[in-house]
């Protein structure tokens, strides 16, 4: 059910196992302590009380309403567990999939969501390399594709008020209804633990069932979080496509090109943290001049340095989209200096190819983020104005996830884990910081502190990736926390000799796969603790950067700058909407 963890951060990772958080600046106090070997709850085994083709006849109606139904249930393997593979419709066109182990389930449920429009079923489970209760197939597990499919990517389901609920809330809550009702079917009891795992737009799922359906889940992880859909994919994509075209539209600043502004980044800004590493873990105190990359006029080698045109998109990249009128920015924040090398595929294209930026954004604008549907719309009809912004806010209580107020959530004592690659190159860690500011500010910062925690990984990709220690167990670290008690303080990571695609966008038409990682030469394994935000790890002074032992918590720390931002309401309580 997961991939195997990497051998090195696994070794680590038992010795270095997790933390009690002792204190974090604005999220209030609590004890210092060490909880060396502690885990999950000690489970039994619990094997199926009726035979896997049986589940066939289990009533969805109640659930999904009529038509809703169980298509197929049949024994199968995954990942060389055995299980029961359970596939069926909620209707009208949620479709889902539920794997039961046979005889390894311990009683816990673990759901994961999708990326990008969705529209496709992957049964992933990211952030967990290591996880044992994962790798040995003690969770039913269960994902759904939210009411459309692949072949729809133009988005015209949209236009559907019942298919826009199912992929803004009602997909996930139901889907988890239904693994629910057939784990009482199929063994006989309830689920003793619910887990919600999400990155990406899973990660704005994830959001909305702790916002919205606080009973659902003990434990939710949510990754890089969509949760400003509307104005991540349309302003903030719509800006980075046409910052890189010109006049005749074509492609400005190309991918092979990249290497040259990171390397000016890192030699700018590496040291910021107190060790020479290739990494930034302080992008706030990042002081940056494209300037000093930029060609002379005239220069005929250009092959360390990039052309004014070139440089002025990077700058227009870093800045974000203004008012022409106000000059107020109108996004939450962009991607960070040192992220540079993640940009391919995204909004900088190769030689050949188009930029995903340029095709999220028009289905989204067409049928999705605007109250009136825009059928004819085109990423050159989007005006970067606050009229724009303000046409979103209407959508703004369907599909995103920002309400600060988590108190339903909490006071049931389930538990929260935000967590950011510092490298994300599709949604800017601004995004995350200023929610997490939005919850302090909302809830105060003992009652954050008590069922949430944030993380952000330096050097790392959207969902995982990049040149930082992507490869991270945060659920496990959940488990001790809803199952022990244990808040969770540092926890290892390690590098990764592959760039993750949990949680990439996927339902668009001719969308690039993720770019294949080229383990670099000059980049050493690491491991590497990681603390709640706002703290960083700080190297000790002695013992190689590399080594995990050789660093130490830091006191807080200004991470990631959360500007002011035409939008900073958006991140205020507000009631949801059904469609």
């Amino acid at each position: 059910m997961a991939r195997a963890w990497d051998r090195i951060v696994g070794l680590v990772a038992g010795l270095f196992a997790i933390l009690v958080l002792a204190s974090c600046s604005g999220l209030g106090d609590a004890p210092a302590a060490t909880t060396r070997n502690r885990g999950p709850a000690d489970l039994a085994a619990i094997a199926p009380v009726v035979t896997c083709g049986s589940l066939t006849g289990t009533d969805m109606t109640a659930i999904g309403g009529a038509g809703s139904k169980i298509t197929s249930a049949t024994e199968t393997t995954s990942d060389g567990i055995d299980v029961c593979s359970v596939k069926g419709t909620l209707a009208p066109a949620v479709n889902f999939h539920v794997l039961m182990p046979l005889k390894t389930w311990t009683q816990r449920y673990l759901q994961v969501g999708c990326g990008g429009l969705c529209g496709a079923i992957t049964l992933r489970s990211g952030a967990s390399d290591g996880c044992k209760v994962l790798n040995d197939g003690g969770f039913v597990m269960a994902a759904t594709d939210m009411g459309h499919t692949m072949a729809e990517s133009d988005g015209a389901w949209g236009l559907d008020p019942q298919r826009r609920a199912d992929f803004a809330w009602r997909g996930q809550h139901i889907t988890s209804q239904a693994a629910k009702a057939l784990i009482r079917a199929f063994y006989g009891q309830e689920v003793r633990y619910s887990y919600f795992n999400g990155c990406s737009d899973g990660g704005r799922e994830a959001l909305m069932e702790a916002q919205r359906f606080p009973d659902d889940f003990d434990g939710v992880i949510a990754g890089a979080p969509a949760m400003l859909f509307t104005v991540q994919n349309t302003l903030y994509h719509g800006w980075m496509a046409r910052s890189n075209l010109d006049a005749a539209g074509q492609p400005i600043l190309l991918a092979d090109r990249l290497p040259i502004l990171h390397k000016a980044v890192i030699a700018a800004c590496d040291r910021n943290d107190g060790v020479v590493d290739g990494l930034i873990s302080l992008p706030a105190a990042c002081r940056f001049d494209v300037d000093s990359v930029t060609c002379e006029t005239g220069a005929t080698d250009t092959s360390n340095c990039l052309t004014q045109p070139e440089a002025d998109v990077a700058r227009k990249f870093y800045e974000g989209p203004r008012d022409p009128q106000t000059r107020a920015f109108l996004t939450a924040g962009q991607p960070l200096y040192g992220s540079e090398l993640e940009w391919p595929g995204v909004f900088v294209p190769n030689r050949e190819g188009r930029m995903m930026s340029q095709m999220v954004v028009p289905p989204v604008m067409r049928y999705l983020a605007f109250a009136e549907p825009r059928p004819d719309a085109t990423l050159a009809d989007l005006a970067f104005t606050r009229e724009t912004l303000d046409a979103l806010r209407p959508r703004h209580h369907l599909f995103d996830a920002t309400n600060p107020d988590l108190s339903a959530f909490a006071a049931k004592g389930h538990k929260l884990i935000l967590w950011h690659g510092l490298a994300d190159q599709h949604i800017a860690p601004a995004v995350t910081v200023s929610y997490q500011k939005a919850m302090l500010s909302t809830m105060g910062g003992r009652k954050v502190n008590g069922f949430e925690r944030l993380y952000l990984l330096p050097g790392v990709g959207h969902c995982g990736g990049g040149e930082g220690l992507a490869s991270i167990d945060l659920l496990t670290a959940m488990m001790v926390w809803v199952e022990s008690g244990h808040a969770p303080e540092a926890l290892m990571t390690g590098t990764t000799r592959h760039r993750s695609n949990f949680g990439q966008p996927q339902g668009i038409a001719g969308s690039p796969p993720p770019a294949a990682a080229e383990p670099a030469s000059d980049r050493p394994e690491m491991t590497r603790p990681v603390y709640p935000w706002p703290a960083i790890a700080s190297h000790t002074g002695s013992g190689s950067y590399t080594d995990a032992a050789s660093w130490t918590r830091s006191a807080s720390t200004h991470v990631v700058a959360a500007r002011d931002w035409q939008g900073t309401d958006l991140f205020a309580p507000y009631v949801f909407v059904d469609q």
